[in-house]
């Protein structure tokens, strides 16, 4: 296994905001946020990340009643090397009582300048304490994903966040490697986020079932197949 560092420097743009990377505003019944970040809890663990260093926000629109919607791009394709993907949600979230809710929905993965097919997400979970458990099914157009994650965001021993993502990969097409063939392997990643100075920092691990010239087929929610451990710095800038 390689294991890798980076420093990861990101500079956000967004309109003036009450809260840090959100702008929130009641409708009526409605309850409009638009931000630099996923608002949605269950799709805030589910939208594909971005490359480092591209533009990203999106908007999200709920109702009393539980039911929600919104859009999320997590690279606008504003830079070189990115393109524009589009990733739009619809839920319904209710709370059990005043520890205990849940929350299901539908995810729908778009690329408008690419030729490639569109992809969905089901995903469900409760909601305990605070903290987060989910499970998320999708089909895209070359394989089967299956995915547990978990955000403790309830309990942070010195203000740490920690959330987890675990994966597995089923290829519908088996891919050609040396010694053989891949039809499936997982991934997974450890987060751990805290506020300091008004900068968002996170320490991400990540690593995979697959290693070496095995790499080749890799194609899960990672930046890279190999152990990697990544220094993200984040601030928006208003």
């Amino acid at each position: 296994m390689r294991l890798s560092s980076r420093l990861l420097l990101v500079g956000l743009l967004a309109c003036p905001s009450v809260h840090a990377q959100i702008f929130q505003r009641e409708l009526g019944d409605f309850d409009l946020k638009l931000g630099t970040t996923p608002s949605r809890s269950m799709a805030q663990g589910l939208v594909k990340p971005a490359a480092i260093g591209s533009f990203h926000g999106g908007l999200d629109l709920s109702h009393d009643s539980g039911l929600y919607v919104g859009q999320y791009a997590p690279s606008m394709g504003l830079t070189p090397g990115k393109n524009l993907e589009i990733d739009s949600y619809i839920g319904f979230k209710r709370p059990f009582d005043q520890t205990l809710g849940y929350e299901v929905g539908m995810i729908h993965y778009s690329y408008p300048k690419l030729d490639t097919l569109d992809s969905q997400e089901l995903f469900g979970g409760l909601t305990l304490l605070g903290s987060r458990f989910g499970v998320a099914f999708s089909d895209d157009p070359d394989k089967q994903n299956s995915t547990l994650f978990a955000d403790l965001r309830g309990n942070q021993p010195f203000g740490i966040g920690i959330s987890m993502k675990y994966t597995t990969h089923q290829l519908n097409t088996p891919v050609s490697v040396d010694g053989g063939y891949v039809s499936s392997f997982t991934d997974w990643s450890v987060k751990f986020s805290r506020p300091f100075m008004g900068v968002d920092l996170d320490l991400i691990y990540s690593n995979s079932s697959l290693s070496g010239s095995d790499c080749s087929a890799y194609s899960g929610h990672n930046s890279e197949c190999d152990g990697l451990v990544t220094l993200k710095a984040e601030r928006a800038f208003y």
